[in-house]
């Protein structure tokens, strides 16, 4: 009997989903396969040190071919599967081949959202997503002095960070009136503004680009309502697309991303999905939540374990707490939870020495702390959503607060609430 595991994409999901089958005691054949001629790698670096220079190509990937050789995974690059035969358990490939499966992943991640209009398509016009991308990137930025970002995400402000600080003139350009405006606390937002300002970048926001044009300057960025902005290179950041036409054309259940249960469980029982590509609802959203897609690497990397305990048997629930980073300048920001809904914060720490934490709560119950250079905080604040632990924002706001104690035993809101 076939006792193949086929997984559909090598980054991060793709990578932990085959290690941990093997993990787990899964003894049948493995096959790992990514549409990239390279070897599976990281992919934040690339917006960060990669593109400054300072993170070498050379420490990218995420595992060496001798774990993958141990571990009796086939890992088969520029292979891109287009085709899921469910009746048959088969997986067809783009060179015509097939390959038959028992058990199918699917950690097929996203691809960027393209800009549409006039010029998009210029040779300035640049992406970040995959290591191409990034090279790319790198490289143009070493000839050009002037930049427009469209998008102020996380990617776009990290790639500002980059190009601002190999010394490029940066403009942001952000249709929302505030930087992270899906994400982050308008505090938050308001704090990554002034930190990109002092640096000297420029922002244009609430408004939008309709068209790219050369010009004997370089490349004019036009907006929708004011001057256009004249550039060397310009760098788009507009959130990414699942992709899960794979799924859909074999009549999976597909809604913003490949739908999962708790188990990463698709509509079709041999078939599980994990990371950027798959839709749920997660443990952590409000009653009434619509499923939802979390792009992370601790998402993929998680969510990867669970399918992987699915099919060799032993389904868990997913509960892992979302987590996420970002490096711009000398900020980190460190993100636990999700603050979505939240109703009441309170800060620990400083604003002005760029080191605090904020503490997101909904109707009393924390839900999220995002961290400013504060690494202790956000472990301890990990611990604490992990744990359920009782913290009001009062108790946040007492000088005599101390989270670590919290942390590591709900000690200190225990003590107040018998008050």
């Amino acid at each position: 009997m076939n006792s193949t595991l086929v997984v559909v994409g090598a980054s991060y999901a793709g990578v932990q989903l085959a290690a941990s089958a093997r993990e787990l005691g899964f003894d049948g054949r493995i096959v790992l396969l990514g549409d990239e001629p390279d070897a599976p790698y990281q992919r934040p670096p690339l917006s960060k040190g990669f593109l400054m220079g300072s993170f070498a190509e050379q420490r990218l990937p995420l595992r060496s071919q001798a774990f993958f050789d141990e571990e009796k995974i086939e890992w088969m690059p520029s292979m891109r599967a287009t085709q899921i035969d469910r009746v048959r358990r088969e997986i067809e490939l783009h060179d015509g081949s097939r390959i038959a499966y028992r058990h199918l992943a699917l950690t097929t991640g996203a691809r960027v959202r393209k800009l549409d209009c006039p010029g998009a398509t210029l040779d300035a016009v640049h992406y970040l997503r995959d290591l191409r991308d990034a090279r790319r990137l790198a490289q143009a930025a070493r000839a050009a002095q002037r930049a427009v970002v469209i998008g102020g995400g996380y990617i776009g402000l990290e790639a500002a960070a980059a190009l601002r600080q190999q010394g490029l003139d940066v403009t942001v350009v952000e249709t929302q009136p505030r930087l992270l405006a899906r994400v982050a606390s308008p505090s938050l937002s308001a704090f990554m503004l002034r930190a990109h300002t002092e640096q000297g970048v420029a922002f244009e926001f609430g408004c939008k680009v309709v068209a790219l044009q050369e010009t004997g300057e370089g490349v004019s960025v036009e907006l929708d309502d004011r001057q256009p902005l004249v550039c060397d290179l310009v760098v788009v950041g507009i959130g990414v697309v699942p992709n899960a036409e794979l799924a859909a054309e074999c009549g999976l259940s597909v809604a913003d991303g490949v739908m999962v249960d708790a188990c990463a469980r698709t509509s079709d029982p041999s078939i599980v999905a994990a990371g950027d590509c798959a839709s749920y609802v997660p443990h952590w959203a409000p009653p009434g939540a619509r499923p939802c897609r979390i792009e992370s690497v601790q998402n993929a990397n998680d969510m990867a374990k669970t399918a992987a305990a699915t099919i060799v048997g032993r389904p868990q629930p997913y509960r892992a707490l979302p987590w996420f980073w970002s490096d711009q300048y000398d900020l980190k920001l460190q993100m636990a939870g999700v603050n979505m809904g939240f109703t009441d914060y309170a800060m620990l720490g400083s604003v002005e020495e760029r080191r605090f934490s904020l503490f997101y709560f909904r109707d009393d119950t924390l839900i999220a702390v995002d961290s400013i250079n504060r690494p202790q905080d956000h472990m301890f604040a990990r611990k604490l959503l992990a744990n359920g632990a009782r913290v009001t924002p009062e108790a946040v706001r007492d000088p005599a607060f101390d989270l670590k104690t919290l942390a590591s035993g709900d000690a200190y809101a225990s003590n107040r609430n018998e008050v």
